[in-house]
């Protein structure tokens, strides 16, 4: 069974995303929105932490453009239609409040 993991908060500010890694399981996947795409910071100890997760990483294109960043290669913008397609490939969704 997979599981979606929506994060959607800064890493600055808490510990959600050390927490959403912890729980990740194989067939998992993660999509950052909001202000969890700053985690895409090169050079911060977030992106270093997802750089060398390989997991399955997504962005949503218009949060990631709104904050001047880039998707790096190893994540994978997506928008919106593409957003409810990754939620019905998964069994479960979990949005971390």
């Amino acid at each position: 069974m997979s599981t979606l993991h929506v994060l959607s908060h800064s890493p600055f500010g808490d510990s959600r995303l050390a927490s959403c890694l912890r729980v990740l399981g194989e067939q998992d996947a993660l999509l950052l929105c909001g202000d969890a795409t700053y985690a895409l910071q090169p050079g911060s100890v977030p992106f270093d932490t997802l750089q060398g997760s390989g997991l399955k990483l997504f962005v949503m294109a218009e949060d990631i453009q709104a904050r001047a960043l880039q998707a790096p290669d190893w994540a994978e913008a997506i928008d919106y239609p593409a957003f409810v397609e990754l939620s019905i490939r998964h069994d479960k969704v979990n949005t971390w409040l």
